[in-house]
């Protein structure tokens, strides 16, 4: 069963991986028991899980996904969203007003307004129908403070590491609430401004550096020298 690359090196589209008994992950295809790349990435292997890691891409919406979007229009049934994803979403009235919902009474924009910026589930796409969203459960809704950046979708999973290792360490050591959209945009709300910029810087290495390994340790490094500056300074 011989794989043709090593791990982490780059791929391009149908370039053949792997062949045998290989399970096809994400970016790949397997077809007469050959394992092929569809995008531009990095080789990854997880025991006979073959993935590879996109290097560009836009972000196609997955039922379940944690996205944060942008309300761009309101209509009779709800409101229309931007989740940086080539279709728009429909928030349904419906899904957000307790009591029955009244079209010609009630007024959706005391609720969002256009240019409101909500965190959402997705709950149903199909390919034929646009997205539909949901803020049912706990921590969904309007975000009222914070700051959002923008990264490649495709860095989000680098972001989490390894069972939430990195995450959770750039929260540890920022003091900051970080809450990772799928489509890519990041929601970071610290105490302070300090807080702010320093888990930004995090996030921001992070996605320039992606394909390098010992990350997380310089990422930590990197961190402490950053407080241990400030408290030199203050």
């Amino acid at each position: 069963m011989p794989t043709f690359f090593e791990k982490r090196q780059i791929v391009i589209p149908g370039d053949l991986i792997a062949e045998g008994n290989y399970v096809a992950g994400e970016n790949t295809f397997k077809e007469n028991g050959k394992l092929y790349s569809t995008h531009i990435g990095l080789v990854e292997y997880e025991e006979r899980k073959v993935s590879v890691v996109a290097l560009k891409g836009f972000y196609v919406p997955r039922v379940g996904d944690t996205v944060i979007g942008i309300v761009k229009n309101i209509t009779m049934g709800g409101w229309i969203v931007d989740v940086n994803a080539p279709y728009l979403s429909l928030l349904r009235a419906s899904d957000v007003v307790e009591r029955s919902y009244r079209p010609q009474k009630d007024d959706l924009s005391s609720i969002f307004g256009v240019g409101d910026l909500v965190i959402a589930k997705i709950v149903s796409f199909d390919r034929t129908r646009d997205p539909l969203l949901s803020v049912r459960e706990p921590g969904l809704g309007k975000i009222s403070r914070g700051q959002i950046i923008e990264i490649a979708p495709t860095k989000i999973p680098r972001i989490i590491g390894r069972k939430g290792s990195m995450i959770s360490m750039i929260k540890r050591e920022t003091g900051c609430h970080i809450l990772l959209g799928q489509n890519g945009l990041v929601l970071v709300n610290g105490k302070t401004l300090k807080d702010n910029r320093l888990a930004i810087m995090a996030i921001r290495k992070i996605e320039k550096e992606s394909h390098t390994s010992g990350l997380t340790d310089r990422v930590t490094e990197m961190l402490k020298k950053e407080k241990e500056g400030e408290v030199e300074n203050a």
